[in-house]
């Protein structure tokens, strides 16, 4: 068991940590607004909720795209700064870890196993309503058997935070470049992965 400690310098237990991955664990360079140009999605509009509501083969041919564009993006997909330190840190742990991503099982897998991520446990957009849903979160939490309100997801997108906050779970937003508009929605936020390793590192052995 680890203990967090908040922005608000609260602590509280953590039993098992949930992951995104573009961008959090891995780096990613899809182009979301070209893809969505290339789709004719509107800016606001999210991408697979655009697509989901396309007539049938106008659907299966912006999946096929998206999904090509994933495989691209995953060939040169590579360890961000101190996430593989972390994800070390957390093994020796024996904490349950696991994946949830927007990606497609392909991509994923291939960025999984590209870069020797040592989480077995990933689920994709195949597997569960993607996020914002908390569906993939609370279905890892009872697969546990951890209350949600132990768990620590990690990401890098407002998406991941609501997501987190749907499922009553504690959130950590990375954002190594600048401080979101959204950072307050998260239980804390980091600019490396060095800094939740300190918020993380004083275990509970009780």
């Amino acid at each position: 068991m680890l203990r967090l400690r908040t922005s608000s310098q609260e602590t509280h237990s953590i039993a098992a940590v949930i992951f995104d991955l573009d961008g959090t664990l891995v780096e990613s360079k899809l182009d979301f607004r070209a893809i969505k140009d290339y789709l004719g999605c509107p800016e606001e509009v999210d991408l697979l909720d655009f697509v989901e509501q396309l007539p049938p083969l106008e659907r299966q041919s912006a999946i096929n795209y998206i999904q090509s564009q994933e495989l691209a993006d995953a060939e040169d997909a590579r360890w961000l700064p101190w996430a593989e330190k972390l994800v070390e840190n957390l093994t020796l742990t024996n904490l349950p870890l696991a994946i949830v991503t927007r990606n497609f099982s392909q991509a994923a897998a291939i960025k999984v196993e590209s870069n020797q991520i040592p989480i077995k446990r990933v689920v994709t957009r195949e597997d569960a309503p993607p996020k914002p849903n908390p569906k993939a979160l609370l279905d890892l939490a009872a697969e546990w058997s951890i209350n949600p309100s132990e768990i620590l997801y990690v990401g890098d997108f407002l998406y991941d935070i609501q997501a987190a906050n749907n499922a009553n779970m504690h959130s950590c937003l990375y954002s190594p470049d600048e401080e979101q508009d959204y950072a307050e929605l998260a239980s804390i936020s980091v600019k490396c992965f060095s800094e939740l390793w300190l918020h993380l590192s004083n275990q509970d052995n009780s």
